[in-house]
């Protein structure tokens, strides 16, 4: 059974499952009825930081214009244009095994795609989640609902995956954002143009 964890909790993961290292990181969302003429396509990303909370460089950024990492160990399964249907929307692969070692965390974002332009922010999104599932076990192991907190931001870091020694960390984290990925990826250090 899956833990259902609440936000700024922090969980052990890999102490209490010895041997994880392949996990799907599963996001799923909802929209609200909206009628601004424009359907709602949120992107998940990953962002590989170092122990100054900044990407390394450029390729430590996976989304769905870079699936892939060069390490193999964070790819991208594609992106959902409309979220549609039920289950996860869109979600990442992630080998910890293979996560290089100057990489100290993994931030995990949603954001919504031309927010701007199509007057969209994540108030008008819900029943958000993200989880992990163990691909070896099959088994989810954790869970995090974002709640519906949110008026007019268009971006969130839902979460991160986190180096404590030897061992690897879940952190539920649910900090909204205005300025969409443009935002987001300046905050972690990636030069936007």
């Amino acid at each position: 059974m899956a833990i259902s964890l609440q936000k700024g909790q922090k969980v052990d993961l890999t102490k209490g499952n010895p041997g994880l290292s392949k996990l799907v990181v599963g996001l799923g969302w909802d929209t609200n009825k909206y009628d601004g003429g424009s359907d709602f396509d949120l992107d998940a990303a990953a962002f590989l930081l170092d122990e100054s909370g900044k990407v390394r460089n450029e390729k430590d950024f996976v989304f769905y214009s870079a699936l892939k990492h060069e390490s193999g160990g964070v790819i991208h399964t594609g992106d959902n244009r409309t979220g549609a249907g039920d289950g996860d929307d869109e979600q990442i692969k992630v080998d910890l095994a293979l996560i290089p070692a100057g990489v100290h965390k993994i931030a995990f974002t949603v954001t919504i795609y031309d927010a701007e332009k199509r007057r969209q922010n994540f108030g008008q999104v819900s029943n958000a989640y993200i989880r992990l599932f163990d691909v070896e076990k099959k088994v989810e192991l954790l869970r995090f609902d974002l709640g519906e907190d949110y008026s007019i931001e268009t971006a969130v870091v839902v979460a991160e995956l986190y180096r404590n020694g030897a061992e690897w960390k879940f952190n539920a984290i649910g900090s909204g954002f205005q300025g969409g990925l443009q935002a987001l990826a300046t905050n972690f250090g990636v030069s936007v143009a």
